[in-house]
């Protein structure tokens, strides 16, 4: 469903992505670990067609993204600070929002998509200026499941969260990988990594230094790898 196929991008004469390769398949969840500068922002650019790759593809169910806009019909991105309007409610933005997307939907099918993702109902009518982070993301999720996304972007979603709303969030996400969607996660977070990913790229100066399967391999193992690749020390986990 998603796929990169030797993506290199440049700015000026620094190299900020170099030949990366990586495939994310429906119901699949993968994430991207990296300091700032590793080129994981820039990947998700670059699926978005906010960027054009120097080389490679980006593709989005087969298509290239930056000669096929059809494919934008196909995803939803939820950057770091989702950003909506703030003197609309929750129902008014997806309302909105749907009609840009021409989605015909009805105050019904706006609050089952609240209902999925937990919003309180007594939040839905006022206005977002007085959400937090963490709801104004359920707005956001909410409109990817009105729109029966296959592809889900998420860029640093977890900063700034609670370990409340970390797991709601967590949860949310598992949900939508269930129904089949592809999610390509960019983040910090090892414990959100290690939580949701089914395989974790490990990325550095524009490039990919391993993927990982997630499925056996402990949070300590996954910070050792990390800082192994990335500086060349390991992590020792002092027990509480």
């Amino acid at each position: 469903m998603l796929e990169a196929i030797n993506l290199s991008k440049s700015f000026s004469d620094k190299q900020v992505l170099d030949n990366l390769n990586f495939t994310v398949a429906p119901g699949e969840i993968m994430c991207l670990l990296g300091a700032n500068g590793a080129g994981k922002s820039t990947t998700l650019n670059l699926f978005l067609n906010f960027l054009h790759p120097d080389s490679g593809q980006a593709l989005i169910d087969g298509a290239d993204v930056h000669s096929n806009n059809s494919s934008k019909d196909k995803l939803v991105y939820l950057p770091e600070q989702v950003n909506l309007y703030q003197e609309f409610n929750a129902i008014d933005n997806l309302k909105y929002l749907a009609s840009l997307s021409d989605l015909q939907v009805s105050d019904e099918q706006i609050n089952a998509a609240l209902d999925e993702t937990g919003l309180e109902q007594s939040a839905r009518k006022h206005s977002l200026k007085s959400y937090s982070k963490g709801m104004r993301q359920k707005v956001g999720i909410a409109f990817a499941i009105i729109r029966q996304a296959k592809v889900l972007l998420l860029d640093e979603p977890t900063s700034g969260l609670d370990p409340s709303a970390t797991r709601e969030f967590i949860k949310i996400i598992e949900q939508l990988a269930n129904k089949g969607a592809a999610i390509l996660m960019v983040t910090h977070d090892f414990y959100c990594a290690h939580t949701l990913a089914n395989k974790i790229g490990i990325m550095d100066k524009g490039q990919l230094l391993t993927l990982l399967d997630n499925k056996q391999l402990s949070i300590n193992t996954l910070e050792n790898k990390y800082h192994e690749l990335i500086s060349g020390t390991s992590v020792v986990r002092k027990a509480s």
